[in-house]
C-alpha cells in the first residue's frame, strides 16, 4: 500500500514537472517570437536610413547599376567633402536652425499659455471657444494657403523670415493644443489653489507650477514641431524666395538637379544624411519625455 502511494506521488510530481517545464517553454518561446518580430520590424523600418547612407558613399557608377548593393564597394568619403565645402550647405543649414529656434520658442510659449486657459481657467465661454478653435482642424491646409500669402505680401514680409517664424507666437495649432490641454487637466486643482493662497497669481502658477509638470507633454509638441518644421519644404518655398534665405529642405531639393545626366543621387542622399541627423539626435534627447507624453496624454481629465 505504502508503494503505491509513492508511486502515485511520483507521479505526480512528475506530472507538475513536465506542466511546469511545458509553461516554461511557451513562455521562452513566445518571448523569442517577439524578438524576432521586433528584430523585423526594426530591420523593415532602418532600411530606408542604411540605404540613404550607403547611397551617399557610392559613386555615381554603383549608383546607377540595377542590382541592388545597400553598401558601396569603396566609401567615397569626397561626397561629403565636397558638400561640407559649399558655403550654400552652412547657410542652408544656419536658416533651418534659426527658424526652428525661433518657432519652438513661439509656438511652445504661446500653444502651453492657451492650452493652460482652456484647462485651469474659469471664464465665460470657454467651452465654445475651444470647440470654435477643435473644428478649425477640419479646414484644409491649402484653403488658407492664398489668403495667407496676400497677408503677408501685404505686410511686405515675403523674401523674410517673418511669415515662417511670428505666426508661431499666436498659438498655432488646434491639435497641439489639445494635447497639451489633455494633459494639463489631469494636474491636481489643489496646487493652483494652494498657489493662490501664497499669492502667486495665473501666469506664475502657470510658469512655475503647471509647466514643470506638464514636461512629458510639452517634450512631445517640441519633437512635433521641431520635425514638421525641421522638414517643412512648401512654406520656405513660397515665402522665402531668395537663395540667402534657403533652408536645408530646398537646398535638398536642389541637390536633384534634372538638367544633369545621370541624376547626383550620392551628392542628394549625402545633404538627407545630414539633414536628417538633428532629428535623429532630438529624439534621442527626448525619447522618455516624448513617450511618457504619448501614453499620458489624453487618458487624464
Amino acid at each position: 500500500m505504502a508503494t503505491q502511494t509513492q508511486t502515485q506521488d511520483i507521479n505526480r510530481a512528475a506530472r507538475l514537472d513536465l506542466a511546469r517545464l511545458t509553461r516554461h517553454g511557451g513562455q521562452r518561446l513566445r518571448v523569442l517570437l517577439l524578438y524576432a518580430l521586433l528584430l523585423a520590424g526594426a530591420a523593415f523600418f532602418l532600411f530606408p536610413l542604411v540605404w540613404m547612407v550607403g547611397t551617399s558613399l557610392k559613386t555615381i557608377e554603383e549608383v546607377g547599376r540595377s542590382q541592388l548593393h545597400l553598401l558601396p564597394a569603396e566609401p567615397q568619403w569626397r561626397n561629403y567633402d565636397k558638400l561640407l565645402n559649399e558655403e550654400a550647405f552652412y547657410r542652408a543649414y544656419a536658416n533651418s536652425i534659426f527658424i526652428v529656434t525661433i518657432v519652438l520658442l513661439g509656438t511652445v510659449t504661446s500653444v502651453s499659455l492657451v492650452a493652460f486657459s482652456f484647462s485651469r481657467l474659469e471664464w465665460r465661454g470657454r467651452n465654445v471657444v475651444f470647440a470654435l478653435m477643435m473644428s478649425t482642424l477640419m479646414l484644409p491646409y491649402q484653403a488658407t494657403l492664398v489668403p495667407q500669402y496676400v497677408m503677408f505680401h501685404e505686410l511686405n514680409w515675403l523674401r523674410t523670415f517673418n511669415p515662417i517664424t511670428l505666426p508661431g507666437f499666436f498659438a498655432g495649432g488646434a491639435a497641439l493644443i489639445f494635447l497639451l490641454r489633455q494633459f494639463m487637466l489631469g494636474i491636481p486643482r489643489e496646487l493652483d489653489e494652494a498657489a493662490m493662497i501664497d499669492g502667486a497669481n495665473p501666469l506664475q502658477i502657470w510658469w512655475h507650477i503647471i509647466m514643470p509638470l506638464s514636461r512629458p507633454a510639452v517634450a512631445t509638441i517640441s519633437v512635433f514641431l521641431f520635425v514638421g518644421q525641421w522638414n517643412n519644404l512648401m512654406m520656405p518655398l513660397i515665402y522665402l524666395q531668395k537663395p540667402a534665405l534657403y533652408t536645408m529642405p530646398i537646398y535638398v531639393a536642389q541637390k536633384l538637379n534634372l538638367q544633369e545626366s545621370p541624376l547626383p543621387w550620392q551628392d542628394m542622399m549625402a545633404a538627407s544624411v545630414l539633414f536628417v541627423i538633428p532629428v535623429l539626435v532630438v529624439f534621442l534627447f527626448t525619447q522618455r519625455y516624448f513617450i511618457e507624453g504619448i501614453t499620458t496624454t489624453g487618458t487624464k481629465g
